[in-house]
């Protein structure tokens, strides 16, 4: 970060630690801090084999000579091997050729890049040095100081700033943390021919923010329940000087928070028509039994659904894999 976006986010006494500290949400910290130890450490053993086996993923075979279908991650060190299973999964329950996206997070090291290509060999890296050059080109600090200092200090921000800016069409974009089990029917119909915003339903509205501000600041009403684990919009379509205005208006008038990456995403599709994925077939944090019986076509693991991700969900795509050989 250099020095004058440093000093602005001084002077809205944020950062880093201070996100970490009281933006995430409280109850999910104090839930995991609280957290039975034995159970912590057999989840973190999980996320360990997770890993490990990400390493003996086989390459995705290319399914015919189409132009492959984009879809888009924002990843890096902590997050490459969900990144590979969450594609790895729709690869292998889709008949189509899927092409991932993947954006460095500041954090994605040569020795990850090689593994997503071994496992991917038709990838598109999008390095930070690339991302950089656009956002100072398109979104430079002096005119867009809120967002570039909540990309910054706030890591979801980049799913919005370093997927669309300076950028051009329709972008399918997924959080690392899901898995496949299905044919993913819907979003494959949405990939070949994209003509409207497209989005999860979650457990409960969570914006963090009240409803009035954020259809005071849209001038339409506000979507509810949008969860952006899978997320299409249009970069055409997305007004960053408006967005700042966003941004600004909710921080001073309500501080800065966790989900702010999702009101703003809501706030941008707000009032217009979207195509909605069906909420029985894309589940939003599942419970252990749903893990387990593979219920639904996709599964987004947040919050309290995380130990069902690392102790079985991705092991079914191993399984999945070797009955396929």
């Amino acid at each position: 970060m250099n020095t004058s976006l440093k000093q602005f986010a001084k002077s809205l006494h944020l950062g880093v630690v201070a996100y970490q500290l009281y933006y995430a949400p409280k109850g999910l910290i104090q839930k995991y801090i609280h957290r039975d130890p034995i159970r912590r450490a057999i989840d973190e053993q999980a996320r360990q084999q997770m890993e490990a086996a990400a390493y003996r993923l086989k390459p995705i075979e290319i399914q015919s000579s189409d132009s492959p279908l984009e879809i888009h991650f924002l990843t890096g060190r902590k997050f490459w091997y969900q990144t590979c299973f969450c594609a790895y999964s729709m690869a292998l329950h889709s008949n189509i050729n899927l092409r991932p996206v993947v954006y460095d997070d500041g954090t994605l090291e040569n020795k990850y890049v090689e593994q997503i290509k071994r496992i991917f060999p038709d990838v598109k890296i999008i390095y930070l040095n690339e991302i950089e050059e656009r956002l100072d080109q398109y979104l430079p600090i002096s005119k867009f100081p809120y967002l570039r200092e909540r990309r910054a200090n706030y890591p979801n921000m980049r799913k919005l700033t370093d997927i669309h800016i300076g950028s051009s069409g329709w972008k399918l974009v997924l959080d690392s943390d899901m898995i496949f089990f299905q044919t993913p029917t819907f979003l494959i119909n949405w990939l070949k021919s994209p003509n409207k915003p497209c989005h999860m339903v979650d457990v409960e509205t969570s914006y963090g923010y009240s409803y009035a501000l954020m259809t005071s600041l849209a001038r339409a009403e506000i979507p509810q329940r949008l969860n952006v684990g899978i997320c299409g919009l249009n970069s055409d379509e997305i007004d960053w000087e408006k967005l700042e205005f966003w941004c600004r208006t909710l921080i001073e008038k309500e501080g800065t928070h966790y989900y702010q990456e999702q009101a703003i995403t809501a706030m941008i599709i707000a009032g217009k028509p979207c195509e909605i994925a069906p909420q029985k077939d894309y589940i939003v944090k599942p419970t252990n039994e749903e893990v387990v019986s593979q219920k639904g076509i996709v599964h987004h693991y947040v919050a309290d659904s995380k130990p069902w991700y690392f102790r079985y969900a991705w092991k079914q795509i191993v399984n999945h894999q070797k009955k396929l050989e």
